[in-house]
């Protein structure tokens, strides 16, 4: 069974900065979470301390590469639908991941949620060493190329009291099992999380 000691955000924070400062280039990290275990907060968190190391650090939101709505809900709202069709995982490998690795830039955002239209981003040229931080739900499900990975763990019951009503669908998909993480966090309650041991 695997072990878990209560650690603060803080703590956690510091862990992976102290990882970070293991890996020159350019490095791109995935917190992954539900959105009600705020990972863009985190990572934005995560990336201010990364830039008072001296380290260039930028958030990108899962939420800024969604498909247009018209695709999202094409076969309605559920399980199969919110893990297949919501997110648009291969222009976020193609201009976020892949293209930092290679070609030394990135693009922000590629589709506005709120008003369902190109978000209009201009890409963006990354200074030597800079970090990449992805923030959002089923990142650790698609297979890709991450660097160093955190996962903000939130079980059914939790899920269910922090989710709203109109997101309860996405709970299911939410659930399914990620690969093994460099960090996995329980965040039932994030104000008082604990790491497992690895």
């Amino acid at each position: 069974m695997p072990q878990f000691v209560p650690i603060t955000q803080d703590a956690l924070i510091e862990r992976l900065i102290e990882r970070v400062r293991t890996m020159p280039g350019h490095r791109v990290i995935a917190i992954d979470g539900a959105d009600a275990a705020y990972p863009v907060d985190l990572a934005r968190r995560v990336a201010a301390a990364l830039r008072d190391t001296g380290r260039p650090a930028e958030v990108v939101s899962l939420h800024d590469y969604v498909r247009p709505a018209s695709l999202r809900v094409e076969f309605g709202r559920d399980e199969i639908s919110y893990r297949t069709s919501w997110f648009d995982y291969d222009a976020l490998r193609r201009e976020v991941i892949d293209a930092l690795h290679t070609e030394g830039r990135w693009l922000p955002a590629l589709w506005d949620e709120a008003t369902d239209r190109s978000a209009r981003a201009t890409i963006r040229p990354a200074p030597a060493d800079t970090v990449l931080l992805i923030a959002g739900p089923m990142l650790l499900t698609r297979s890709l190329r991450f660097d160093l990975t955190v996962r903000l763990d939130m079980s059914e019951p939790a899920l269910r009291r922090t989710t709203p009503p109109e997101d309860q669908w996405t709970i299911p998909a939410l659930l399914e099992t990620p690969t093994t993480p460099t960090f996995f966090a329980r965040w039932d309650h994030p104000d008082r999380p604990a790491l497992r041991l690895d």
